[in-house]
């Protein structure tokens, strides 16, 4: 049986006179007495059906069953619409389909909700997800998915890249999120990690000589959701042999330009501009900077040591931003109680501050008239962070943010981060990241100024993923496990296989892994990732559409020898 013979959204002018079979869902019925019209709907569009019933008595008393979401096939011959009922806003409006035959496929119980209503709460959609899944929004973002993820894969064929799968069960290592854990039947009370990342694998794919590796990967972490994360995502993961940065940052953007030329859209220029690190924080207040829009940081540190107002002569750091309105305030109020919020202690109006100040003081900061200026003085870490958030807090405020795509680099992160919970040194990207050449012996001590090859892509201040060149020499890897406070036994337990590796001929190698779905969520223009995901989890970690997570009985955690400690119900406590 040939269920259709094109889709609902196809037809055009041109096929006037032609007899077709269609299917789809009915996305309307409306009963004019004797004529019913439906219009029927699949993922190209609409098309509307005309049953007469001194035509079609037959198919007249089936449509009159026809209710919303009901699925069906018509046969009929396709009749241009009347003058009058030409509708231009569907593609298919200057015709219609006179069904001769009318089935019913499939029949559909009351609807929690109408397909493409955007007033239905997200957990109700997700509940439903294959009824949302019909509307527009959905086929949209996810066919957009699909085309995207197809022409990087067509790049990365082109540059001789091979898709080596790898395992998801695996050992847990330190990569910055929780593991999610897998018990073991036949070795009770062990456990598998699901893998955060196919990190270890692909730098042994390098070592295996496989020097150009990709797939597009799935990962797991275990922490908390938000707008840009879920516990399992995406990711296009490759690793390159005998390469430097720029080889593997132009690989990057020839896959980003493949995807926007896959969907037919203009690519961003290359190259990608490269912001450095502690530029980045100075100017802007965060390693992935939205760079759509100006209202840089300004230091006035040096500018107020010998001030009279003691909070800016005696703080470690001042900053400001000048924000293009003049404040009042009541609104100074409002953003002084975000940035303490965010770490600061208070934040300076110039004008409230001016009394203060010298003439001189008072020329460097040069505000024009119309603006204001806003001071926070603190350490440095909280300066960059607090004046970060507000930039970005001020910019969606003053509308300041145009409607514009800007992927850039920031390159040049420190190797390693001071831990404030431990007080022990830890990677800033991952324990895996090869140190700028030349500085391979620094002090175990006191690293803070070694610099990693680390590299990270953003667009329009959302991280896309990270990369770095890795550490090929095995001294130089079991020099960061000493540094990071791991002992050799420990280091041994944790990396054993990966140090046995490094020593029996590593080439030099780097790579690069992308989040797929925030990528996707900035091409489709979304606010989260959610709505480029299939079947997503809500922020609490529950999937509303089959119920998980849920309990299992003792019996079948007994199976793999681990038990449930009894948990307080919260609704209770």
């Amino acid at each position: 049986m040939s269920w259709r013979d094109l889709h609902c959204g196809e037809l055009r002018g041109d096929d006037v006179g032609r007899r077709v079979t269609v299917a789809g869902w009915a996305d309307t019925r409306r009963d004019h007495g004797g004529l019913v019209f439906v219009d029927l709907r699949d993922h190209t569009g609409k098309v509307q059906l005309v049953v007469n019933p001194e035509r079609a008595p037959e198919a007249s008393a089936v449509a009159h069953e026809v209710r919303n979401e009901f699925v069906l096939q018509a046969e009929g011959e396709v009749v241009p619409r009347a003058p009058e009922a030409v509708n231009p806003s569907l593609a298919t409006g200057e015709v219609e389909i006179q069904v001769d035959t009318l089935r019913i496929l499939s029949r559909s119980t009351p609807l929690p909700f109408q397909v493409d209503d955007d007033s239905v709460e997200e957990t109700t959609r997700l509940r439903y997800r294959w009824l949302d899944m019909r509307g527009e929004r959905m086929q949209r973002n996810l066919r957009l998915a699909h085309t995207a993820v197809a022409g990087i894969r067509r790049t990365m064929d082109e540059l001789d890249f091979v898709d080596i799968w790898t395992p998801s069960m695996t050992r847990g290592t330190p990569e910055g999120a929780r593991d999610f854990l897998v018990p073991v039947r036949l070795q009770p009370g062990r456990f598998f990690a699901l893998a955060q990342s196919p990190q270890l694998f692909k730098q042994l794919c390098m070592v295996g000589g496989f020097d150009r590796y990709y797939q597009i990967a799935t990962c797991w972490r275990d922490e908390d959701l938000r707008a840009d994360r879920q516990f399992e995502f995406r990711q296009l993961d490759f690793e390159m042999a005998f390469v430097e940065r720029d080889d593997v940052l132009e690989v990057m953007e020839a896959a980003v330009v493949g995807a926007f030329e896959a969907l037919g859209r203009t690519p961003p220029p290359r190259p990608f501009p490269r912001l450095g690190f502690e530029e980045a924080m100075a100017r802007y207040g965060s390693d992935k900077p939205d760079l759509r829009f100006g209202m840089e940081i300004e230091d006035a540190t040096e500018a107020t040591r010998g001030s009279q107002f003691a909070v800016f002569a005696k703080a470690p750091c001042v900053r400001y931003l000048v924000v293009p309105k003049a404040l009042s305030r009541a609104e100074h109020g409002r953003l002084e109680t975000l940035a303490k919020e965010w770490g600061a202690k208070g934040l300076a109006l110039l004008s409230q501050v001016a009394k203060f100040l010298s003439e001189r003081e008072l020329q460097t900061f040069g505000v024009p008239e119309g603006s204001s200026a806003v001071f926070v003085a603190d350490e440095e870490p909280v300066v960059a962070h607090v004046l970060g958030l507000l930039r970005l807090h001020l910019a969606r405020e003053l509308d300041l943010i145009p409607d514009a795509d800007v992927f850039h680099w920031v390159v040049d992160f420190p190797l390693f981060k001071h831990d404030e919970e431990t007080g022990d040194w830890t990677f800033m990207h991952h324990p895996f990241t090869a140190p700028v050449p030349g500085t391979e012996r620094w002090d175990e001590a006191s690293p803070a100024a070694v610099h990693g090859q680390h590299y990270d892509l953003v667009w329009n201040g959302w991280e896309l993923g990270s990369g770095s060149i890795r550490i090929h020499d095995v001294e130089v890897q079991e020099r960061v496990f000493r540094t990071m406070g791991l002992t050799e036994d420990e280091a041994r337990s944790k990396f054993g296989f990966l140090l046995d590796a490094l020593a029996m001929g590593a080439p030099p190698h780097g790579g690069f892994a992308m989040g797929i779905e925030r990528f996707v969520a900035l091409l489709a223009r979304e606010p989260d990732i959610r709505q480029i995901v299939a079947f997503p989890k809500v922020s609490s970690g529950a999937d509303p559409l089959t119920g998980a997570p849920t309990p299992m009985p003792a019996e079948v955690l007994a199976e793999s020898g681990i038990a449930a400690i009894p948990q307080e119900d919260p609704a209770t406590a």
